[in-house]
């Protein structure tokens, strides 16, 4: 028993030591606190860096999905509603351009796309608009939940504005910004694609494709 624990121990403190030796190639996004600590007599100080909070939303097949089941996964996100007039669908077809160019890293990445209008994209609402927009990747999931808890997500989350706005077409406002997560849940990059009138920037594209692959590549040392 003692001996397996001494395995145990080692094999943590080894995947310790490989986190700290990994070298970031992007930054890290949105605000950082730090933590001080004393240990062994010396002062040591901690930064806690900006994390995806905690959510459970249900997805088009009315599962219930939480942060862990995009655990060990690099997440493309978008926040969109499904009777969205302008920039919308420009968006989901960038992300579907993404997935076909990034088929390679298919079990690495995971495209999640909230809805910002959950009142109306229930589940089969949402499994609709992705048949209708011929998505067929197993690595993407729509996903809806409270409305308030969603804005709050994009804004403060995934540091992308989401909100209700009556003077807006379809009564919603959105950023056409894609955010890519690294799988411990930090935000990496803001990529704003779209503008308000559904214009491609096929330079933003390029980057966020380019930020993608250097920090599967580079940062987890992932190549095929």
């Amino acid at each position: 028993m003692r001996f397996t624990h001494f395995i145990l121990l080692t094999l943590t403190l080894l995947a310790c030591t490989e986190e700290k030796k990994r070298t970031r190639v992007l930054p890290m996004l949105g605000n950082y606190d730090l933590e001080y600590k004393t240990i062994d007599g010396e002062k040591i100080v901690d930064t806690l860096f900006h994390k995806i909070p905690v959510f459970t939303f249900l997805n088009e097949d009315s599962i219930l999905k939480t942060n862990s089941d995009f655990k060990n996964k690099v997440w493309i996100t978008e926040f969109f509603f499904s009777t969205c007039p302008t920039i919308c669908p420009a968006m989901n077809s960038q992300l579907k351009k993404l997935n076909t160019e990034l088929q390679a890293y298919s079990d690495q990445i995971q495209f999640v796309s909230f809805t910002i209008n959950p009142k109306f994209d229930t589940p089969s609402i949402l499994k609709k608009y992705r048949q209708n927009a011929g998505i067929t990747a197993k690595n993407w999931t729509f996903l809806t939940g409270d409305e308030e808890e969603t804005h709050r997500l994009g804004i403060e989350g995934f540091l992308t504005f989401a909100g209700k706005d009556d003077e807006s077409e379809g009564g919603y406002a959105h950023s056409g910004s894609f955010t890519l997560v690294d799988k411990e849940g930090h935000v990496r990059g803001v990529y704003r694609v779209t503008d308000l009138n559904g214009k491609v920037d096929s330079g933003e594209y390029n980057r966020m494709k380019i930020e993608i692959l250097k920090l599967i590549n580079d940062e987890y040392n992932i190549k095929k």
